[in-house]
C-alpha cells in the first residue's frame, strides 16, 4: 500500500534565491486529513504546489505512488486535486457546467461520462442546481464549492486545498467546513484558521521558514504554547 503524499528531502528555491524549502520530509497516509499551519512565508504555499507539478525542486515527491515527474504529470494531476486560495483561478468558463467539465474533457472522457461525473461532483458540493449559472456572478462560498467540484469530478486520490476559509464570512465559513468534514477523501489543508483545524484535522505539520517544526497530533500541538508562539501561530 502506497502513501498517498511522500516527500522526501524536498528543497526549493525561487529564482531571486530566496530558499522557499529546506529538506522537507512527510508523509500522508491514505485516509488521513492534514492541516498544513505556520507564518506567512513558511513555504506551505511552495509545498503545495511540488505535489502536481507546478513547482519541482531538489527530492523526491510521490504522490499516490507516482512520482512528481515531468512524464508523469498528466496522471499526477489527475490524482492529485489542487484547490487554490482564490477560485478565480480555477473558474474560467462560461457556466458552472463547463467548469466542472473541464477536467474530464481534457481527460478525453465520452460526454455521457463527463456529464454523471459533473452531476455527481456537483451534488458533492451541494451545488447542483447552479450547473448553469455563470461562476463569477456567484458568491465567494459558492465560487469555493464550485472550484471544489472542479477537482471532484476528476476522481482524484488526494485534494488539496489552500486557505479554503480565506475570504468566508460565517455561514459560508461555516459550510464549508463542514463539506470538508464530509468529504472521504485524503487531504492535506493549508491554512491559518486554527479553530478549523482544531475541529478538523486529527494531525498538523507546522512549518517556518522552509522547514517542517512540528508534526503530530493537533490536540497534543495545540496544547504546545511555546511552540505556537515560537511560529506565530494563535491558539484558538
Amino acid at each position: 500500500m502506497h502513501h498517498s503524499i511522500e516527500i522526501h528531502n524536498l528543497s526549493y528555491s525561487y529564482p531571486d534565491g530566496h530558499e522557499a524549502l529546506r529538506e522537507v520530509t512527510l508523509s500522508i497516509q491514505p485516509g488521513e486529513k492534514v492541516a498544513l499551519v505556520g507564518p506567512n512565508g513558511a513555504g506551505k504555499s511552495t509545498l503545495i504546489l511540488h505535489l502536481n507539478g507546478i513547482l519541482s525542486g531538489q527530492g523526491e515527491v510521490c504522490v499516490a505512488g507516482l512520482a512528481v515527474r515531468k512524464e508523469n504529470l498528466g496522471k499526477v494531476r489527475a490524482r492529485v486535486g489542487l484547490v487554490f486560495q482564490s477560485p478565480e483561478d480555477q473558474l474560467f468558463s462560461p457556466t458552472v457546467y463547463e467548469d466542472v467539465a473541464f477536467g474530464p474533457r481534457y481527460q478525453g472522457l465520452p460526454e455521457a461520462e463527463v456529464r454523471l461525473l459533473v452531476e455527481e461532483a456537483l451534488s458533492t458540493v451541494n451545488m447542483l442546481s447552479y450547473a448553469r449559472r455563470i461562476s463569477h456572478h456567484l458568491s465567494m462560498g459558492e465560487k469555493k464549492r464550485i472550484a471544489i467540484a472542479t477537482v471532484l469530478s476528476m476522481k482524484p486520490e488526494v485534494l488539496v486545498l489552500d486557505e479554503p476559509t480565506a475570504g468566508l464570512d460565517p455561514r459560508a465559513r461555516r459550510s464549508l467546513i463542514r463539506l470538508l468534514d464530509e468529504l472521504d477523501i485524503t487531504m492535506l489543508v493549508s491554512t491559518h484558521d486554527m479553530l478549523m483545524v482544531r475541529e478538523l484535522f486529527p494531525r498538523m505539520v507546522v512549518m517556518d521558514e522552509g522547514r517542517v517544526v512540528a508534526d503530530g497530533a493537533t490536540h497534543e500541538l495545540m496544547e504546545d504554547e511555546a511552540l505556537l508562539e515560537a511560529h506565530g501561530l494563535e491558539r484558538p
